[in-house]
């Protein structure tokens, strides 16, 4: 871009960026040769890393379902449906992650599910002719399977993995994380919702309030790790990644689809302990001296530092302030991240910032920053962000595609591959690019109002699931008192969206000396 090379610090109102390149003829047969490959599974049934997440039951044709409507290939769409109709089924000899099976398949069936009983079709004819609400069946079926889980926990928090045909493996681990625990609401809600049902949105919910009531006395942070019998925290380290991430991210969303109060307000709580005892750094972003602002590992009942590393699955976090109106800070936190990019061409798995090098350097294509890029687009429109969009596209052509789809990278440095391609690749890191340069998205123009599960999978926020047969029996404290729109704020309320005025939208969002700054901070410079 001619003026942005000539004036520093501007970027071009006109600039023409490349299309993204379409995914759509490549998605289609990937999709189609799912089953075969997944069928293969059973013979590493004994790689537990390995089952316990695809669990073999089709786990990224199913992923994927929304991807193909959000891209507006309804002839695609409905052909991976009617697949998974005919094809999938629950009833299988194997151990999976509550949390994984939850987010990633019972909530695409969910997302599939409302659009194709919308009556609106924002996305296009996605209807399936003579469709019986057989991914609603499907998706209750999943989660009547994975409630063993909650059962026989002194806690009421959860078991990490459940047999979908036997139960909980009576070898199971007494211990789980936080994020796996309770990052359930969402998914458990909307099939309550649906169904008329309070079960699964009551021992999901269950699940976060017990969260919530381990947390420290001192700081008001949890941990990472706790066992779910005695409540007590066998991981003490308190983070944004790995663990925490999704747990503070369904606090808000839960709020936002439900309407519930308490969530809100057990955001907004933890949000202000978060701002209290992980945010190191100068005060404000864009202004004044000091470091730039870093969120840290810390022990939950000190706030003092535990390491000196953050994981990728933190870059999250931008996106999630994006939500609340805290857009400065997240500006400033992309930036570190994208940063990092820049220096790899990926995102380690684990970077230490002291030592400006990975940790644990494998990049399995995840979609945190990709996300919380497209949110930032939305939020400023700062061209800036299509840059950024661009730069990674181009890096996942350059170092992972490979013949059949896109592969983990080993080593971010040596740039070597795995033969792997996790199914959050098509439902997130793909659909989060493509909506990014998409600004004629039904998605953006509809006038339908939609929100992303931690796994990407689109929903609608309608009116249906603000309302529930159930709040009189709900446990005491447990209630429904329904937040109005207006009560959504950060709690950091030293900065919010409202400070990211129009004639800002073609600066850099971060001043260049403060860019500079974390360039050196990753050794970029």
């Amino acid at each position: 871009c001619g003026c942005a090379v000539a004036r520093p610090g501007l970027l071009c109102a006109g600039t023409v960026l490349p299309r993204m390149p379409t995914l759509l003829p490549c998605l289609a047969p990937a999709l189609t040769l799912t089953l075969q490959l997944e069928a293969d599974t059973d013979s590493e049934y004994s790689n537990l890393n390995i089952n316990d997440v695809l669990g073999n039951y089709s786990l990224t044709l199913i992923d994927a379902l929304d991807t193909l409507a959000v891209m507006g290939n309804s002839s695609e769409f409905q052909k991976a449906v009617k697949l998974v109709i005919d094809t999938v089924s629950f009833d299988k000899d194997s151990t999976v992650q509550v949390f994984e099976a939850t987010i990633r398949v019972l909530g695409s069936l969910l997302s599939a599910h409302i659009i194709i009983t919308d009556t609106k079709q924002p996305f296009g004819d996605m209807t399936i002719k003579d469709y019986d609400n057989e991914l609603l069946h499907l998706a209750h079926d999943l989660a009547v399977r994975l409630l063993p889980a909650f059962e026989n926990t002194k806690t009421g928090i959860p078991y990490p993995r459940v047999n979908l045909k036997k139960g909980v493996p009576p070898d199971s681990h007494n211990e789980t994380c936080t994020a796996g625990a309770g990052s359930l609401l969402v998914e458990f809600g909307i099939l309550s919702r649906l169904l008329g049902d309070s079960t699964f949105e009551w021992v999901a919910r269950r699940a976060v309030k017990a969260l919530w009531s381990l947390r420290s006395n001192n700081t008001g942070l949890l941990g990472n790790v706790v066992n779910i019998q005695t409540g007590h925290w066998v991981g003490k380290q308190s983070g944004l990644g790995a663990g925490s991430d999704s747990f503070y991210e369904y606090l808000l969303k839960s709020y936002i689809l439900f309407g519930e109060k308490e969530d809100l307000e057990m955001f907004n709580s933890a949000y202000q302990n978060i701002q209290n005892h992980l945010r190191r750094g100068r005060e404000a972003c864009n202004e004044g001296e000091g470091d730039p602002p870093l969120y840290v590992n810390v022990n939950m009942y000190t706030g003092q530092l535990m390491n000196t590393w953050i994981d990728s699955l933190q870059a999250f976090f931008p996106g999630l302030q994006v939500l609340i109106g805290d857009v400065e800070d997240a500006i400033c936190l992309h930036a570190f991240y994208y940063a990092i990019w820049k220096r790899y061409g990926a995102l380690p798995e684990r970077y230490n910032w002291q030592l400006q090098a990975p940790d644990v350097p494998f990049y399995p294509l995840r979609p945190e920053l990709v996300e919380s890029t497209y949110l930032l687009y939305q939020a400023t429109k700062n061209p800036f962000y299509l840059h950024v969009g661009m730069d990674i596209l181009q890096s996942l052509e350059k170092y992972t595609k490979a013949k059949c789809g896109y592969a983990t990278l080993h080593h971010v440095v040596e740039k070597t591959k795995e033969d792997r391609m996790e199914s959050f690749f098509l439902s997130e890191t793909c659909k989060y690019l493509y909506l990014l340069f998409d600004e004629e998205n039904p998605v953006h123009r509809s006038g339908n109002k939609f929100m992303f599960t931690t796994e990407g999978h689109v929903v609608s926020v309608d009116e249906r699931f603000r309302s529930s047969l159930w709040e009189d029996i709900l446990p005491a404290g447990e209630g429904s008192l329904k937040a109005k729109p207006s009560e959504l704020k950060a709690a950091n309320f030293s900065s919010n969206c409202n400070r990211v005025p129009d004639e800002r939208r073609y600066l850099l969002p971060l001043k260049s000396n403060y860019m500079r700054q974390i360039d050196r901070m990753v050794g970029l410079i």
